[in-house]
């Protein structure tokens, strides 16, 4: 029987492997207990401050800029120079820890691959530690695949994309490490583990003495962006690497945060390559934090776009505020993947996603995001044929005309109908999407899109808001309210065909029955709950107390 050798405090309850050892050694899990006994009194308070927003919201109120900061909006500050390893950031991929999902990402012909512990992986213990040994092998350049089924080996090309790494928020926790009696804070076993192993390497290697580099996702106040900044202090003085060595990216995917944009900036100053716009998550905050209010229902999902007013006066306040303190702007998601038997179709939706890019573009932002290697080079040729053969538009696209956005631009309600056929891909989707996490997977090809958590946060609080305020669905031609009876049946249908599109062997292997419980659960609960895999954590939780740990 073998254990894993942990410092004092420190217990590891997931399963033992030879491999997960060498990550999971006791100096590096040291390092994962210091951040956590120096940070988590900042990371509670942090969380108790989102509580008291939320109950403010909840009460009537709406985000809005802080007097109390206005000198650092006002100010002419800037973030430190933008390493020249990541100026040109023109297109990235995204996609989570998977060994042959790195390989293809890196090769894709992205000038970034965003690694993800967050929203695109299904926090499994396997998941995790898998991802770690696949992310030191990347970065060591050794890591290769070998797909038993197409006897085909994947390895590294001699150029590769910058690699980027997303913990998760602040919120989720690592049931499977236990750090004086409580779960270590998931971003700080993904942060820490990835960067205890692998900075010198990367630094020397891969980002010409910088890095590594990170997004940081779900930040709702400048507050939680002042303790990444103490944790990458106290990183880069642990182990001897000059100050400013790492850089982040954060996103800007609640909509508290697009009103602090300046103050995050400010905190992470000298670790700042900018600031990105996750737009699904942003769609999803838009409605918890107006959970409580009546007059703000959503069309449907389909219809909340860049073109929406308060989507494009996001964009660009984004890309003026990110300029002004010379640091990149990027753009949003295209989740559209290869309709790989309806070329028409497949030219139709690479044509939309060539005129979201030419938009962001247009708008002065740096780069954009990418859910597969098949929309990179079709992306690549809009940025750099709008870019004056410039690595980014930081000096060149001022947007000096985002000043007059107002408070009210950033919260206007979007215009649009809803549907029972929005209704009905709402929950189509959110139960294949918490199917697949719950077995394993965290980002899930749907109807020739790539749906993770965000999409699925959007599916799920749109539901929840329309069941209790009872919307009227009038997209169809006809006039529906939203009730339970309406949704059970909803429910009942949506489950039915999911069975006939997936087939009923892989239904009956899946986990869609219990998905279609849990979701309905969460739409319908009286209090909405923060974050749908914050509740369905504890279903893939396994723990092996006997064998896994010595005390």
């Amino acid at each position: 029987m073998s254990f894993y050798d942990v410092p004092d405090g420190v217990e590891i309850r997931g399963r033992y492997d030879h491999q997960f050892a060498q990550i999971l050694s006791r100096d590096a899990l040291q390092f994962v207990a210091g951040l956590q006994r120096e940070f988590r009194g900042q990371v509670r308070y942090a969380m108790e401050c989102r509580r008291e927003a939320k109950k403010r919201y909840n009460s009537g109120g709406s985000p809005g800029f802080d007097p109390a900061t206005r000198f650092i909006r006002e100010s002419t500050w800037k973030c430190a120079p933008v390493p020249p390893a990541v100026a040109d950031r023109s297109v990235e991929i995204t996609g989570p820890v998977e060994r042959k999902m790195i390989i293809n990402a890196l090769n894709s012909g992205a000038k970034v691959f965003m690694a993800d512990f967050e929203d695109a992986l299904s926090p499994s213990w396997e998941n995790l530690m898998k991802g770690h040994v696949n992310l030191r092998d990347a970065v060591n350049q050794t890591i290769t695949f070998h797909d038993q089924a197409r006897n085909r080996v994947y390895k590294l090309n001699d150029t590769i994309a910058k690699l980027f790494v997303r913990p998760r928020g602040w919120h989720l926790p690592e049931a499977h490490i236990i750090i004086d009696g409580e779960p270590a804070i998931g971003c700080f076993v993904d942060f820490g583990l990835y960067f205890y192993h692998n900075h010198a390497t990367y630094r020397s290697a891969h980002g010409a003495g910088f890095g590594p580099f990170f997004y940081l996702p779900k930040m709702e106040n400048s507050r939680e962006a002042r303790i990444w900044n103490n944790v990458f202090e106290r990183a880069e003085k642990t182990v001897g690497i000059e100050r400013g060595s790492i850089r982040a990216t954060v996103l800007i995917e609640t909509l508290p945060a697009v009103f602090q944009m300046d103050e995050i900036l400010y905190e992470l100053r000298e670790h700042s390559v900018g600031l990105n716009c996750g737009r699904w998550d942003y769609i999803f905050s838009y409605i918890k934090t107006f959970q409580a209010h009546p007059d703000r229902l959503l069309p449907d999902r389909v219809q909340v776009g860049m073109t929406q007013h308060f989507m494009r006066c996001y964009s660009d306040l984004l890309i003026r505020t990110c300029h002004r303190r010379g640091v990149h702007a990027m753009g949003g998601m295209a989740a559209q993947i290869p309709i790989r038997d309806n070329p028409a179709a497949n030219e139709a939706a690479l044509e939309l996603v060539r005129k979201d890019k030419l938009r962001e573009v247009r708008a002065g932002h740096d780069g954009t995001w990418a859910a597969h290697p098949g929309l990179i080079k079709p992306i690549l040729e809009v940025f750099t044929s709008n870019m004056a053969g410039k690595a980014n538009q930081i000096q060149t696209a001022a947007r000096e005309d985002a000043d007059a956005i107002t408070e009210e631009d950033l919260v206007q309600m979007p215009r649009g109908t809803r549907s029972l056929e929005g209704l009905r891909l709402n929950t189509r989707v959110g139960i294949q999407y918490l199917a697949a996490w719950l077995t394993g997977t965290g980002s899930v090809p749907l109807y020739n899109l790539m749906e993770d958590a965000a999409t699925a946060e959007i599916s799920r609080v749109q539901n929840w808001q329309w069941i209790k305020y009872g919307a009227i669905l009038n997209g169809d031609g006809v006039k529906i309210r939203v009730t339970l009876e309406l949704f059970a049946k909803v429910v009942e249908e949506e489950i039915e065909r999911i069975k006939r599109e997936v087939g009923l062997e892989k239904f009956t292997r899946g986990r869609y029955q219990e998905a279609g419980k849990i979701f309905a659960k969460q739409c319908t609960t009286a209090e909405l709950d923060d974050f749908l895999t914050l509740d369905a954590y504890n279903l893939i939780v396994v723990h092996h107390p006997k064998t896994t740990s010595r005390l």
